[in-house]
């Protein structure tokens, strides 16, 4: 990765790698407490000086601005050993850089530095039941009460919903304006009005849940912005992390790699190792090019998107889009060289081929990103 490296980011990479295949690659029992886990986990994260790349150096963090590539290296390298990890760095990020872009020097004071240390747990409230890829059509309204806001309605698939001690949450302040009344306000998980409706189980688990607002009264002073810039917040937020996403899925498809390769070197069949058959031989093939191809694609974006290029956002949608698919393909293929071993609960590959299957559904799905590269190309 030369051409989108300097020294700061091999050395980051370096780090990170070490860490992870001392602390993650041992595994854990699938029959574990979820959320004790993850905090247990984001704990680790922090002490390790990771979560310091969520934040800006002023609050904490390691470089002046939040860095596309860092988070990349980041999640590329934990998604290898262990895919809560991997979502739980993600989320302190997604979280965050909202408070990043538009908070006041109060707010950013508040949470960033506790953000990037680990002693504050993150999540982005955005997603409802009516509204998944069509953002603006999210039906949670905040009505203006003198100096306060009060919130109703429903968040759904809202990750670390039960374990996060703040939510930025986007509502609607004027439901007739559409994706102009759109707002960003943080909201602390003890405030009166905010409840955990459900804990949602997933194929690949995660803490996330759905979350209920009634009459949720918060003050003028936790509104992000002014008043109607939650959309925009919310997708420059989604610019910088979609890149992302396609790292974690190359983080996947290497692990996938490494696990079908030193399996064909030992499984043997008909008197030699299945390593040594052509088919085999093709499949392994296959998956590396298009891993390489992946992992080239997301940090080419993650550069354009930390040099201001114009053409930044195509290029995370082609990572996202290209990446997460490819990763699918992999990981497919990785068990399918482990045969029936493959599908084992709790083996590396069989848990792979879970958690590699949500990337192409959040941050913008695969046919979203289709549309964004498109209509890119025709303007």
């Amino acid at each position: 990765m030369l051409p989108f490296f300097s020294q700061d980011h091999s050395q980051l990479q370096a780090q990170v790698r070490l860490w992870t295949e001392n602390n993650l690659f041992a595994g854990h029992e699938i029959e574990v407490d979820l959320d004790q886990r993850a905090r247990e986990l984001l704990k680790q994260l922090g002490a390790a000086g990771f979560l310091k790349h969520t934040v800006p150096q002023e609050f904490g963090g390691v470089r002046e601005q939040v860095e596309a590539r860092d988070l990349c290296i980041l999640r590329e390298e934990l998604a290898r050993g262990d895919a809560l990890a991997d979502t739980l760095f993600a989320l302190q990020a997604l979280g965050s850089f909202p408070i990043t872009l538009a908070g006041s020097a109060a707010q950013k004071q508040n949470y960033l530095p506790r953000v990037a240390s680990g002693a504050a747990i993150a999540a982005f409230a955005i997603t409802e039941p009516e509204a998944g890829s069509d953002v603006a059509s999210l039906q949670t309204t905040a009505t203006r009460r003198g100096q306060q806001f009060a919130l109703n309605g429903t968040k759904r698939f809202i990750s670390n919903a039960g374990i996060a001690d703040f939510y930025v949450v986007f509502a609607s302040t004027a439901p007739e304006k559409k994706a102009k009344g759109v707002s960003a306000f943080i909201v602390d998980a003890n405030v009166s009005g905010l409840a955990l409706k459900e804990k949602t189980k997933l194929l690949s688990p995660h803490p996330i849940g759905v979350l209920e607002f009634t009459d949720c009264t918060v003050a003028e002073a936790a509104l992000l912005g002014a008043e109607g810039d939650g959309l925009k917040i919310a997708l420059e937020t989604l610019d910088l992390l979609r890149c992302s996403v396609g790292a974690a899925a190359v983080g996947f498809a290497q692990r996938a790699l490494e696990e079908a390769i030193r399996y064909s070197k030992t499984r043997r069949q008909f008197g030699r190792a299945i390593s040594e058959f052509q088919g085999i031989e093709f499949k392994l093939a296959d998956m590396a090019t298009e891993l390489e191809a992946a992992r080239l694609l997301v940090y080419q974006a993650a550069w354009a998107h930390d040099c201001g290029n114009t053409d930044a956002k195509q290029k995370s949608s082609m990572a996202k889009f290209y990446a997460t698919e490819a990763a699918q393909r992999i990981v497919d293929q990785a068990l399918q060289i482990h045969g029936g071993n493959g599908l084992i609960a709790g083996s590396i590959v069989e848990r792979l081929y879970r958690d590699v299957r949500a990337l192409r559904i959040y941050e913008g799905t695969s046919e979203i990103q289709k549309l964004v590269i498109a209509r890119g190309l025709l303007k």
